[in-house]
């Protein structure tokens, strides 16, 4: 029975819920009436149901879906405004004790190279991180309690926090690792993480158990739940996801905003964050083995209506998309973006062009961070490095409050020109700092508040003299 205030994982991604709401999304895919009343009441940005959601997914109607993506953009814009949000992930270890089918770190793949950063290593990839200009990562961890302990996870986001290299630092770290007790949860949050990343990858539990045939992952109900103890253990930013391709994407579209309403009905808030990676070719899978795979069409509709169901939340895409993907879907909904990603264990710290076998999947997108902030800045987008919120303390509950009412422009707009000027100054080519400039200087005049706008230029012109770290 489907319960989104259940703390049982059954019961808030409740298989006869979806399958109705599907056939439901199906009968009504021509309602025009109910179409166009969707789409004019998600105006407000409050959002809509999964019921309602799956509606528009399935819309047939030409001109109703180009009132979604309208609708999509304006939204988008509403409360993102052109800010996108830059990071990259670190993968520490791909050692795993885990079996997932579509995961080239399954423990019985023989011809992937075992890698595990020293603390040492850790101090070169982040330094190099750095000299690209990067100030936000996403740590990235096979499940193997042996190798990859809570107790190494925490020593090397303490190592990360610590490394000042030139004007270079890591101001926040996401963690993405396998689902964990609350007690570890806890020591995450004491370790000062920002938001914790788990991707469900499949809601469909018959699915989810084949697709993970031996390890802890194969547990549906502890993955599931996993965010419900990662809140109890007080970290208040989560961020959910699937793994487009692995099942078939209306299920999986309906689950990932059923947990979004249980995550808000039972905990208080809604995820910070959604990922939408489709699955990509890496060591030992073969995606034409997934017979799931979803055209880049489709793709850019689950963007897009995401973006109308739940407005709040941020959006991430990452190198797995191709560039023209990513540009297809910035527009209609996507928040953060990686930039120059590496996938493989030490992958940063190498002469470029070297590869090895240790990474979890293809790059599409492998241009280097100074070439995707010049394209977004000719796109008119405003690269941000910002992580004031979570050093502000403006996170769950609090961040959402001013994310709904769209008040939260007031300060990610000028910290977003803050921290390009320092990427500016410090990283940028000549190309991409003279038109970042001419960017900052346009954008700033568009600030509102007379008094933001003064603080935010003397900032601007303190990080010119030298100075960094500013925000509101």
């Amino acid at each position: 029975m489907y319960d989104p205030m259940s703390k049982n994982a059954t019961d808030f991604i409740d298989d006869d819920e979806i399958l109705q709401t599907i056939a439901y999304a199906k009968e009504n895919k021509n309602n025009r009436e109910l179409i166009s009343s969707l789409i004019e009441r998600a105006k407000d940005c409050k959002g809509l149901s999964h019921r309602e959601a799956a509606v528009l997914l399935e819309c047939e109607l030409p001109e109703e879906n180009e009132k979604m993506y309208k609708l999509a953009k304006e939204i988008k814009n509403k409360i993102y405004g052109n800010r996108i949000v830059m990071f990259a992930p670190l993968y520490l270890s791909n050692y795993c004790i885990n079996g997932c089918v579509y995961c080239p770190y399954h423990k019985k793949n023989k011809t992937i190279s075992r890698k595990k950063l020293s603390q040492e290593d850790i101090v070169r990839e982040v330094v190099a991180l750095q000299d690209m200009g990067h100030k936000r990562l996403a740590l990235e961890t096979g499940e193997d309690p042996v190798n990859n302990p809570i107790e190494y996870i925490l020593e090397s986001i303490d190592t990360i926090y610590s490394i000042k290299h030139k004007n270079g630092a890591i101001r926040r770290v996401n963690v993405n690792i396998a689902a964990t007790t609350v007690e570890n949860y806890r020591k995450l949050k004491d370790a000062g993480i920002g938001t914790y990343i788990l991707f469900q990858e499949t809601y469909h539990k018959k699915n989810y158990e084949e697709l993970h045939p031996t390890g802890p992952k194969h547990d549906y109900a502890y993955h599931t739940e996993a965010m419900d103890r990662a809140m109890e253990g007080g970290i208040d930013d989560v961020g959910v996801g699937v793994l487009f391709g692995l099942n078939m994407y209306r299920y999986d579209f309906v689950g990932l905003l059923m947990h979004a309403e249980h995550l808000e009905a039972a905990m208080g808030v809604g995820p910070h964050t959604i990922s939408v990676p489709r699955i990509r070719p890496a060591d030992d899978i073969n995606i034409d083995e997934f017979s799931n795979a979803i055209s880049d069409d489709i793709f850019a509709k689950i963007v897009a209506v995401l973006r109308i169901a739940v407005p709040y939340t941020g959006m991430i895409i990452s190198t797995r998309e191709s560039m023209k993907t990513r540009q297809r879907v910035l527009e209609l909904g996507v928040s953060q973006i990686s930039g120059a990603s590496r996938t493989s264990v030490g992958g940063y710290d190498k002469p470029e062009g070297e590869e090895d076998n240790s990474a979890q999947f293809d790059v599409n997108d492998n241009r280097s961070l100074d070439e995707i902030v010049n394209w977004l800045l000719e796109l008119g987008y405003i690269p941000s490095f910002c992580t004031a919120c979570y050093r502000e303390g403006r996170t769950g509950d609090r961040f959402m409050s001013l994310a709904k009412t769209g008040q939260i422009a007031n300060c990610c707009h000028p910290n977003a020109l803050m921290t390009l000027k320092e990427y500016l100054e410090d990283y940028a080519s000549l190309e991409t700092k003279k038109i970042g400039d001419r960017v900052i200087t346009e954008q700033t005049l568009l600030i509102p508040n007379e008094k933001v706008r003064g603080i935010a230029k003397n900032n601007l012109a303190d990080i010119e003299a030298g100075k960094r770290d500013f925000r509101f």
